[in-house]
Order: structure tokens, then C-alpha cells, then sequence
């Protein structure tokens, strides 16, 4: 099991929403090597959409970029969390 702490940065997720999606990477971190961030973030999408419905977007990783376009009201919720040791 991953060591250290779950740390929130920003989310408009319910609580119990934001501890699925760090108990879910914490699982995945078990799963794969820190470093294979694509298989991380297909498995936090992947748990995600069957608990939610499909359509959920997941970005793992340290020096990343990304840009999303979506219609306003169409995302379901977002957090921004980090794991420390």
C-alpha cells in the first residue's frame, strides 16, 4: 500500500467522492510503477466511469500540460490532489 498522505488541493467533488479518487490512485500506484503514469490514469478513469457513468477525464503525472474544452455544466466534478510521504 502506498505510504504517505493524500493531500487535496482544490476540488469540487463531494468528500466521499474525493476519498474514492485517492483510495482508487492509491491503488493503481500499487498496481504500476510510479513512473507508468498512462496506466495509472487509465485505471482511476476506468474505476471512475463504472462508478459514475463514462466520459470522466484523469491526468497523471509531475510537469504536465493539458487543455480541455468543454460545454459549461458538462464537467460532473474536479479535484486536484498529490500524494506525500
Amino acid at each position: 500500500m502506498l505510504e504517505g498522505k493524500g493531500v487535496v488541493q482544490t476540488s469540487d467533488m463531494p468528500e466521499k467522492m474525493q476519498i474514492q479518487a485517492m483510495q482508487c490512485a492509491s491503488q493503481a500506484l500499487d498496481l504500476y510503477d510510479v513512473s507508468d503514469c498512462t496506466n495509472i490514469a487509465r485505471h482511476i478513469k476506468k474505476e471512475f466511469d463504472s462508478f459514475y457513468g463514462a466520459g470522466w477525464q484523469c491526468v497523471v503525472g509531475t510537469n504536465f500540460g493539458c487543455f480541455f474544452t468543454h460545454a459549461e455544466g458538462s464537467f460532473q466534478a474536479e479535484i486536484y490532489f498529490f500524494f506525500c510521504g
